[in-house]
């Protein structure tokens, strides 16, 4: 996955800034030569460290300071001031340590210290006596690839194997129904790691192969190919697969799922001949894909059930504001519809409408993949039953990503989410635990979503709301929305407020309410702010 550089702008650092002029827990981006690196205070120490997330390139000077922490404003990853390790996904890089000169009120940044591999500990290596000697992990997508460099950078030294069904190493998953999708991203940007750094960990990849029994009492897991593999330990990350539309047609060789990087290509490939794209669903991968397909110039008609696209989980002004985005790119809606049929160049719709369709992408959601779990006897409910510390009903036996259903740190309700972030942190705090580290997945759901030139960002998790309140203008592209549910709110959104939806997940993760509301109190105009009404999803 490639990450373009932050732009390298504010003063020069190696020529010296004075330590008065950086505040008490904040920080100053500048550069050295043409590498950007900020520079962050907490009492008297001082760090420097590379300025640039190594996700996507986000200008870390630009997001907020926790403890000796700092987190990237775009997507939340978070970083180490004093050791640049990356401790948080999305990013799974560490960022440079740059050497520090004090000479009385002035402060010089010197020589960069580079970032270590992304599988190197930033401490010592300990092996401990009762870590296990083998670990399986099935699934190799962001909870079981987050899992495994985890392992290693916790200086695990065992064995450690990652089986997958996909024929593809492990990839940025979010970018095949965006940028990747539209034609903005190149194929070299997909890959998470390079090929090599899965033999340099020691970190057995098996591709394009499932799991298809796995013996708990003799700890043995069987492969399709034929081939078993011993553990000690076990990690299901099998993720998720797309539901399918149960109506005649959806089987013809141009309707397409967007699942894996292997669905994208293929949609991809169709566009080189596609002029008219029917997309069914207006899930975030059906309207990202339609945004995706418009770029290409393909024509593109969206057909859902709901009456304003995605209103059940961002309410109905975020939805109807996403619809007029695509509309103004020439998009067609077609809601309060459903498709009755798939022909080879056409959709009926249930009020027999007829649309020309060349191309047909479905996007009406996911399901877990829970059967192995199941015949593991394993505790399912909607997803495979998780503690805090990512462990299922049999001890030694972990779960994370799509598949897991978890406490909520905020309510203790069993949730499931499918949101990327979500399935890589939930790997890395079960790679913790299966090295004796008691480590519990406390961290506010994050996910995002862009169309066209809306990037819209959502932390927490309601599934129901009694009240939406709006700070700023939607319209404008400049707000946040908060989402109450009895007595707080429990989750927001936000679009060119980047700092704001920063401070709401510290907020939410840390239980401060008060410090929430305050963001559409006191950091906003009071008269900014706008209650929505009673509204549940």
């Amino acid at each position: 996955m490639s990450a373009e550089q932050s732009e390298a702008t504010g003063p020069d650092l190696s020529k010296g800034i004075r330590f008065s002029e950086i505040p008490d827990g904040g920080m100053i981006g500048g550069h050295v030569g043409d590498q950007p690196v900020l520079v962050a205070r907490s009492g008297q120490e001082i760090f420097a460290i590379g300025a640039s997330c190594t996700h996507y390139g986000g200008p870390l000077a630009d997001g907020v300071i926790v403890g000796d922490t700092v987190r990237c404003p775009w997507h939340h990853a978070c970083f180490s001031l004093r050791t640049g390790e990356a401790l948080r996904a999305p990013a799974l890089k560490p960022v440079s340590v740059w050497g520090i000169e004090r000479t009385g009120d002035t402060v010089r940044v010197t020589i960069e210290v580079p970032a270590l591999d992304g599988a190197t500990h930033q401490g010592s290596a300990v092996s401990r006596v009762s870590d296990p000697r083998s670990i399986l992990i099935i699934g190799a997508g962001a909870a079981g690839s987050a899992a495994a460099e985890m392992l290693r950078r916790r200086g695990f030294t065992g064995n450690i194997t990652m089986v997958g069904r996909d024929a593809d190493p492990p990839y940025d998953r979010p970018n095949i129904s965006k940028d990747y999708l539209a034609g903005n991203a190149p194929e070299d940007w997909i890959p998470l790691r390079p090929d090599a750094f899965y033999a340099k960990h020691r970190i057995e990849l098996i591709r394009g192969v499932s799991v298809i029994a796995v013996d708990v009492e003799k700890k043995i897991a069987t492969l399709s190919s034929g081939e078993s593999r011993q553990f000690d330990q076990l990690l299901l990350a099998t993720g998720a697969e797309p539901v399918k539309l149960p109506v005649p047609g959806a089987d013809l060789p141009h309707v397409h799922y967007l699942r894996t990087l292997a669905d994208s290509r293929s949609i991809i490939a169709a566009t080189s001949s596609a002029h008219r794209a029917v997309v069914i669903g207006t899930s975030f991968i059906g309207l990202e894909v339609a945004a995706s397909l418009r770029a290409r110039g393909v024509a593109v008609n969206v057909i859902a059930p709901e009456t304003i696209p995605l209103s059940r989980v961002l309410g109905e002004e975020m939805g109807t504001y996403i619809q007029r985005l695509h509309e103004e790119k020439g998009v067609t809606f077609h809601l309060g519809r459903t498709a009755r049929e798939i022909g080879r160049d056409t959709v009926t719709l249930d009020d027999g409408t007829t649309l020309r369709a060349d191309l047909v992408v479905i996007g009406i959601g996911v399901r877990p993949l829970t059967e192995l779990a199941e015949s593991m006897g394993l505790l399912t409910e909607k997803g495979v039953v998780v503690n805090a510390m990512m462990e299922t009903s049999i001890p030694g036996i972990f779960a994370a990503g799509d598949i897991a259903r978890f406490p909520d740190a905020t309510t203790g309700a069993l949730i499931r989410i499918e949101h990327w972030v979500v399935a890589q942190r939930q790997g890395q705090v079960a790679a913790c635990n299966m090295l004796g580290e008691a480590a519990r997945y406390e961290s506010a759901p994050f996910f995002w979503t862009n169309h066209y030139d809306a990037a819209i960002s959502y932390t927490g998790h309601a599934e129901g709301w009694d009240e939406i309140r709006v700070s700023g203008k939607i319209d404008d592209g400049d707000c946040l929305i908060g989402y109450r549910l009895g007595d707080h709110i429990v989750a927001a959104a936000a679009m060119g407020r980047e700092k704001d939806s920063l401070a709401a997940e510290i907020a939410i993760e840390n239980g401060d309410w008060a410090k929430l509301e305050s963001l559409f109190a006191a950091t906003h105009d009071a008269a900014d702010v706008t209650p929505t009404g009673n509204v549940k999803k």
